[in-house]
């Protein structure tokens, strides 16, 4: 055997061992937790809450309710379109929908329904008041209304007025003399 070839040969054992030692120690740590003799891990209850799976735009969210995803339109709220293909995106839309995705993505929320409104829209919706929880301080934020108030969509009457109407509408008085959001100087003309 030649010196080049104990070479070559010495090169390839280290390079296997180092690599058979890479292998050995990022394999991850297979251990059992401890348990007391006679101890039984108690599984967790599923939290069985609504919770938003996808914000769509500004005013339409998907909801898993039950373990069944639904399309949520938000009661008295209309923010600037983002996906009709009928038209371009209006101003201020991609904020809206930003902003609806930011407080709402993966979030668990309360649904409520309006009696005086129909239970779906014609494109199948559910119709609701969304509420975000917030588990820490016990706390709802009305997102229908923060969304208006915030300056991110207007009060929208279908048809037939809804029960929070005037608390929008007097949301949105408030966005446009206060310039907030898509009401500031400039934004949309």
């Amino acid at each position: 055997m030649t010196i080049m070839s104990k070479k070559i040969i010495l090169c390839l054992t280290i390079l296997f061992s180092l690599l058979a030692l890479h292998d050995l120690l990022l394999e991850p740590q297979k251990s059992l937790p401890l348990q007391q003799p006679n101890q039984r891990t108690i599984p967790t209850p599923q939290d069985t809450r609504p919770r938003v799976t996808r914000v769509i735009d500004g005013d339409t969210i998907i909801v898993l309710i039950d373990g069944v995803s639904e399309k949520v339109r938000l009661i008295g709220v209309d923010t600037p379109e983002t996906l009709d293909q009928r038209k371009p995106v209006q101003c201020f839309g991609l904020e809206a929908s930003a902003f609806t995705k930011i407080i709402l993505n993966d979030a668990v929320v309360r649904l409520e329904s309006d009696p005086s409104q129909n239970n779906r829209d014609r494109y199948g919706r559910l119709l609701r008041y969304v509420f975000l929880i917030n588990d820490i301080n016990k706390q709802e934020i009305f997102i229908n209304k923060k969304i208006i108030a915030e300056g991110y969509g207007h009060e929208y009457t279908h048809r037939i007025p809804y029960h929070y109407r005037d608390d929008f509408k007097t949301a949105e008085r408030t966005a446009r003399e206060n310039k907030t959001g898509l009401w500031a100087d400039g934004v949309c003309n």
